[in-house]
């Protein structure tokens, strides 16, 4: 061999091992047994993706030492809209999703019992509530076509209006975005239009004059900017107006794929105790909002308790058609309220 020749393969094998070592290196430090894609509505940077959907997938990528990866698609980067989330789940199109059970009305109708109004005591115990009969009554009834990992609700539901709102009469003639059936059946009775939309679509529908107001906790507000989109929040003194429900799911058949080791992995991160955790949050993190709103100097309407005596008494009929609507469905509404406020009482006592 010449010595040229000799220096052409030294050279070309040093750069096919400089190759090796390269590709080597930009490989991860160990390869995920299962991906699992976790698809909501949400900016990365809002309150739950942040502080409590990240959180859970990063207990569950550490808890089972990185065979779970948990990709994390905001702002339904996956496509779709946030009302065909449920289906993305069932389907496989997302792995694991986040939505609001009133997104697809009359689909979850036990889940409904948490949204009536002056229902909600504490986002924590009613959340606990929410999981426990949920077991009960609808694991295998509401959510058969899914494995449930957490369900919760957020904290007082207040109204946010371009006019201040303080009796039910101030609602008449207001264009008002409700989450729920629930709620829109609620402020429709009230003598408000009711517009219902996900809760991304609020700030364009406010900006451009298609809704005059909308009901959502202080949580959002600060992501979705309403505080500088309206001036007026009507809040309820000590009682609270309504409250949403949550779903978080995933997908059957991915669940069915799992090993045991990894479903347990899940599980003992998941179902009850993380439900508690993310309502109890979601209340938390109103502070901050709450705050900037203040500051803001916007016009921060407390009602009295005589006041809220008045939409109590409005808000009564609501509760009364929907505990008849699902005693004629054969779903029990009798009981299911009862069984309801019982469980809220028995949580809000821990």
């Amino acid at each position: 061999m010449t010595k040229m020749r000799r220096t052409f393969v030294k050279a070309a094998g040093a750069a096919a091992c400089a190759a090796i070592t390269m590709g080597l290196s930009a490989l991860p430090a160990f390869a995920a047994d299962v991906t699992l894609r976790m698809h909501q509505f949400l900016p990365a940077q809002a309150n739950v993706p942040k502080n409590i959907l990240d959180v859970w997938a990063d207990k569950i990528e550490a808890a089972s030492e990185g065979r779970i990866e948990i990709q994390r698609f905001p702002s339904m980067q996956l496509g779709g809209t946030p009302p065909q989330l449920i289906d993305q789940a069932i389907d496989g199109v997302a792995d694991i999703v986040w939505t609001v059970a009133g997104y697809t009305p009359g689909r979850f109708p036990r889940a409904e019992v948490f949204e009536l109004p002056f229902t909600m005591t504490s986002a924590e115990a009613v959340s606990r509530a929410y999981w426990q009969l949920a077991e009960e009554t609808m694991m295998d009834a509401d959510f058969k076509q899914l494995k449930v990992l957490g369900l919760w609700v957020h904290g007082p539901g207040l109204i946010h209006s371009k006019k201040p709102i303080e009796s039910v009469s101030d609602l008449n003639g207001i264009k008002l975005r409700a989450p729920t059936r629930v709620t829109t059946q609620l402020f429709g009775s009230m003598g408000a239009t009711s517009v219902g939309m996900p809760v991304p679509a609020v700030p364009e529908a406010l900006s451009k004059g298609v809704i005059d107001a909308t009901v959502i906790p202080w949580e959002v507000t600060g992501a979705l900017k309403v505080n500088e989109l309206v001036d007026n929040h009507t809040t309820f003194g000590d009682e609270t107006l309504y409250t949403t429900t949550f779903i978080f799911a995933m997908n059957k058949d991915r669940w069915n794929a799992l090993p045991d080791d990894l479903k347990a992995v899940i599980d003992a991160n998941s179902g009850l105790e993380f439900s508690g955790f993310a309502g109890k949050q979601m209340q938390s993190d109103d502070a901050g909002p709450a705050k900037a709103a203040k500051e803001r100097g916007n016009n921060i309407i407390t009602l009295s308790e005589a006041a809220v005596d008045e939409w109590k008494a409005a808000a009564q009929p609501t509760t009364e058609a929907w505990v008849t609507e699902m005693d004629g469905k054969g779903l029990d509404g009798t009981g299911l309220r009862a069984r309801a406020l019982e469980l809220i009482v028995e949580n809000s006592k821990n």
